[in-house]
């Protein structure tokens, strides 16, 4: 049962990156998503692995709330419900599928289940790599310093986190 939601959740990041969006790149949201089948398939850890799902969670709602921008809607009431929405989605039926503690209790979640802390702990560190591009990208006059480096940035402090964690839970 878990391979084929995390088969799922490969197959709706590959759908989603069909389309265009300029919040996230596609090619990075796909990369967080195979991250998180990849670590499946091969038995890492939960923790590591909700670290990979908070950063596609994030970068799936960073997409939706570009799209509401788009559409001139940019209530914070708006962006935070979709936000809300979107990580409901995704956690809600891994509770069901009884790979989660209940999603409702946080608290207790967070510190008893290690995929909730991962999720909690990517997007975290998802969001600062975004904010760290575009500080990086701001001080080089509006300008990447290398291709790619949109996507380079968070994939590869994900990967480090990753590492940190690992070590960390031998």
């Amino acid at each position: 049962m878990k391979n084929k939601i995390t088969f799922l959740i490969f197959i709706f990041s590959a759908a989603t990156a069909a389309g265009k969006a300029e919040a996230i790149c596609p090619v990075c949201t796909v990369a967080v998503g195979a991250g998180i089948g990849l670590s499946r398939w091969l038995g890492i850890g939960d923790l590591i692995t909700g670290l990979w799902l908070g950063a596609f969670l994030l970068s799936l709602a960073l997409w939706a709330v570009d799209w509401l921008g788009k559409r001139k809607i940019r209530s914070p009431f708006a962006k935070f419900a979709v936000i809300l929405a979107g990580y409901a989605m995704a956690i809600v039926p891994l509770y069901y599928a009884e790979i989660t503690a209940h999603p409702i209790d946080f608290l207790r979640s967070a510190t008893q289940d290690k995929l909730i802390l991962g999720i909690i702990e990517g997007s975290t560190v998802f969001f600062f790599a975004v904010k760290l591009y575009e500080f990086l990208k701001e001080r080089n006059h509006g300008r990447a310093h290398f291709p790619f480096e949109k996507i380079a940035i968070p994939i590869a402090l994900l990967a480090f986190f990753s590492l940190i964690l690992h070590f960390l839970t031998i």
